[in-house]
């Protein structure tokens, strides 16, 4: 009799941590967890090299300002870079191609340099640091 009443104790015990396991299970996948944006340091990065985003800017989609600098790829022939923007889209551009109006002119091991329609340059570097220069 003493064996039946242990083995029943037993598993009562062990239908009861599963039944509560399954209830903590459930209760962490119901709760919210929120995102983090990768790219939310891109604005204060570029705020931070001096460089003050206008309005003009703000609207155009292919500004400088609405990219990251992910790849860069220089050979004897041809250079690319790789921009990624906020939605995750890769763009590649070689140089002597224009990113809405301004064109890739050079790259260096870190950066890529830009030439503006006024002929100053916008460099951009992997920390997304954004910076405007009359020469490079």
């Amino acid at each position: 009799m003493n064996f039946f009443k242990i083995l029943l104790i037993i598993s009562f015990l062990i239908i009861s941590n599963i039944t509560f396991a399954d209830n903590h299970d459930t209760q962490t996948q119901d709760e919210e967890v929120p995102l983090n944006d990768p790219f939310a340091g891109n604005e204060a990065s570029s705020e931070l090299s001096g460089v003050s985003m206008s309005i003009e800017d703000q609207e155009d989609e292919m500004s400088l300002f609405k990219f990251k600098l992910v790849g860069l790829i220089s050979g004897k022939e041809n250079s690319y870079i790789s921009l990624v923007d906020t939605s995750g889209d890769v763009t590649t551009l070689t140089i002597g191609q224009y990113l809405g109006k301004i064109k890739l002119i050079d790259l260096r091991l870190t950066e890529a340099i830009f030439e503006k329609e006024d002929k100053t340059f916008m460099i951009i570097d992997f920390n997304n640091s954004i910076r405007e220069s009359n020469e490079y």
